[in-house]
């Protein structure tokens, strides 16, 4: 045991009946917090938490298992908020080399009990109330009504026929027949649209049945819906409703819609088909037991809720769209949730259907969506905080794994259990969701003194924004001369452990940054991208080779960085500088040229979409000269032309490509027929005037009539 005094806080660690090795003289050296080693401290050692928590210290515990005894006795000591909880057994302990470990337990010791909290987030508030829409065929949308009318508020809307199902003998919730149009919104304001196409209303029907014995055909079934293939429009139905008038076959005013704070869609294919369902929303399809489950967890969602607002949109750095014409999308194609829209120039992000998976911020060049749950300053920090501590206790070839909350923790503490346990150079950091860890965080980690970065996709609904990410930033690493893989994602769960196991212990080392960098990773994604790639490019070890830096890193499609080609088709209109959200795109104010000034560029396609003449492609790629110079914003010439001058004064008109190409299009109008007609076009307005005036054949205003 090793104990140095502290008056304002205490670290407790276990190594949980001796099953890893903990080195309390090395750990305890690390820090200035007093330290307690124990073996067995949610058992016969935990009265020495108690007196800790009694004392009135901030006390960290190296123990999540035991967080609900701990924090029970906390909060019997009214110290409930001056307790912390963090994981040395599975991310570090339980391990195949655990008695290498020492470093990055180290590290992780710092992190937990060193770093403040983070800074709340806007949260959301949402609520829903018990009013319930339950849709499907009739006989099993009734007897969910049924079962739920004393908890809920239920209303059914039938969509198929089950001819021997009777509708309710008490009329106690609506119940209504139709197609179903569009469902939106989210918990506690879903808004349904659908069409009667049921010749019975049913809101006005008395359920007297009349029609059902009055049709000779037997078209009308006990649930009141009519078999329009079987009618032969004899109209009997119609005569027996009589006054109540439920009953039109000609039926205008079919539109309906109506609002809900629940949905339970028994669909045999969902009315909304996203990646990720909407709180509140359920499609158990026509299972009865997953259907029993669906209503147990529409139950939960019923009261007052607040969610973190996980992501934050800067309006003036979105390269969406421009003057009506397209350019980046990646974050609506990516949006599992259906949570972003077009709105207009730029995008808008509905926080109440968003759940945080981060791939928007991933795959945004701009940086205008930025997740905030946690943010990159604070979660740049920690790795700086990790990264600096592990180095200082003796660690070599660090290698971060950036893994989500849930699944991700789930995963590693399989492997902590059934396999070989992470190896002593991973060190784990937790995120919210690790589709959010973008280039910025991962070049950014690099630049910090990681080795590697490796993302555990575990949870992720599609990893090919990820693996695009690392693919852009291992060709930069490569082309600059780092030796080996640097960047991996992992696709494994808890279930498929092993595949985690492999991927770690099969990754030899690659090379590290010789010098970590010293800066903080910042909240502007481009900012943080320009200052990790300012410091691998000065310190690349292509450098130091004959051949030196490449002049161009060649890249995939879709990286936020590369050129514009302007083609000899270019007529320097100066539409793309216009549309350019970037200002990557300029006219020069000495001459007619369109510079361009490439660490600005997005990639975001909006100057090839605005481009009249398609005379604009892009080109992915990165030039490393850019990052050599501090502050460097070199613009180059894509297009340079002549002034055109004015044939009869010397006036100048215009860029000679643009006005030539006027000529070319006006000279087939039949107003231009005649050469001196066309000789005018090369003319300035006032000559243009005067030449006419002159013509004897010209048109004289005094001579035109009405």
């Amino acid at each position: 045991m090793s104990e140095r005094r502290d008056p304002t806080s205490r670290i407790h660690l276990c190594d949980c009946n001796r099953s890893f090795a903990l080195d309390a003289g090395r750990l305890a050296a690390g820090t200035d917090v007093a330290m307690q080693c124990h073996h067995a401290l949610c058992g016969v050692e935990l009265p020495a938490l108690q007196t800790s928590l009694a004392g009135g210290k901030t006390v960290h515990v190296a123990c999540t298992q035991e967080t609900a005894l701990f924090g029970e006795l906390a909060e019997e000591a009214g110290a409930g908020e001056r307790i912390r909880f963090f994981n040395l057994r599975e991310h570090a302990g339980w391990s195949a080399e655990s008695a290498a470990a020492t470093p990055k337990l180290a590290a992780l010791i710092a992190a937990a009990t060193t770093l403040a909290d983070p800074e709340p987030v806007a949260a959301v508030q949402m609520s829903a109330g018990r009013s319930l829409l339950i849709i499907g065929e009739a006989g099993a949308a009734l007897g969910w009504a049924e079962r739920l009318a004393g908890s809920f508020e239920p209303a059914v809307l039938i969509t198929a026929r089950s001819k021997d199902v009777e509708l309710p003998a008490v009329n106690a919730y609506p119940v209504w027949s139709g197609r179903p149009v569009r469902l939106g919104g989210h918990l506690g304001a879903f808004q349904l649209e659908w069409t009667q196409h049921n010749p019975i209303d049913l809101e006005l029907c008395v359920r007297c049945n009349a029609c059902v014995k009055a049709c000779p055909e037997g078209a009308i079934g006990w649930d009141l819906q009519v078999d329009v293939d079987a009618c032969r429009s004899h109209g009997a139905c119609v005569a027996a409703c009589g006054e109540i008038g439920a009953i039109d076959f000609a039926r205008q005013d079919s539109a309906r819609s109506e609002r809900f704070d629940l949905v339970l869609d028994l669909s045999a294919e969902p009315l909304l088909r996203r990646v990720e369902l909407p709180d509140g929303y359920a499609a158990p399809g026509r299972d009865p037991f997953e259907q029993a489950l669906a209503v147990q967890a529409l139950g939960e969602f019923v009261g007052e809720f607040e969610k973190p607002r996980y992501v934050a949109f800067e309006a003036a750095l979105c390269a969406h769209s421009r003057a009506k014409k397209t350019g980046c999308s990646n974050c609506i194609e990516s949006c599992s949730t259906a949570a972003i829209r077009s709105n207009g120039d730029v995008i808008a992000v509905d926080p109440y259907l968003c759940k945080g998976c981060g791939t928007c911020s991933t795959v945004c060049p701009s940086g205008a969506l930025s997740f905030q749950y946690p943010r990159v300053p604070e979660l740049g920090q920690r790795v700086k905080t990790l990264l600096a501590e592990y180095a200082r206790a003796g660690g070599t070839d660090a290698c971060l794994l950036f893994h989500s909350a849930a699944a991700g923790s789930a995963a590693i503490a399989r492997l902590a259990r059934r396999g070989r346990g992470l190896p002593a150079r991973v060190i784990p950091v937790e995120v919210w969701s690790a589709d959010a860890v973008g280039l910025d965080l991962m070049l950014g980690s690099l630049a910090l003194g990681a080795c590697q970065v490796a993302v555990l996709a575990a949870g992720s609904h599609d990893a090919a924004p990820l693996e695009a990410q690392a693919g852009h930033g291992q060709a930069i690493l490569s082309a600059l001369g780092y030796g080996g893989e640097h960047l991996r994602v992992i696709e494994a769960d808890a279930d498929d452990w092993q595949a985690l196991e492999r991927a770690l212990y099969d990754w030899a080392p690659a090379m590290t940054v010789a010098e970590p960098a010293r800066f903080r990773l910042l909240a502007k994604k481009r900012e943080t991208l320009d200052f990790a790639l300012r410091h691998l490019v000065a310190h690349a070890p292509a450098t130091t080779t004959p051949a030196g830096l490449p002049a161009a890193i060649a890249l995939n499609a879709g990286a936020p960085f590369g050129q514009v080609i302007a083609s000899d088709a270019c007529t320097l209109c100066m539409s793309c500088t216009g549309a350019c959200p970037a200002g990557a795109l300029r006219a020069a104010s000495d001459a007619y040229r369109l510079e361009f000034v490439e660490k600005n560029c997005l990639q975001c396609g909006l100057c090839e979409a605005s481009c009249p003449e398609s005379a604009i492609t892009l080109e992915p790629r990165l030039l490393p000269g850019e990052y050599g110079t501090e502050g460097a914003r070199r613009a180059r010439a894509l297009r340079e032309a002549d002034i055109f001058h004015c044939t009869a004064c010397g006036k100048a008109m215009g860029a000679a490509p643009l006005i030539e190409s006027m000529i070319a299009r006006l000279s087939g109008h039949a107003m231009f027929a005649g050469e001196a007609e066309r000789a005018r076009l090369r003319m300035c307005a006032d000559c243009r005037v005067i030449d006419m005036m002159k013509a004897e054949t010209a048109v004289k205003a005094w001579d035109l009539t009405e």
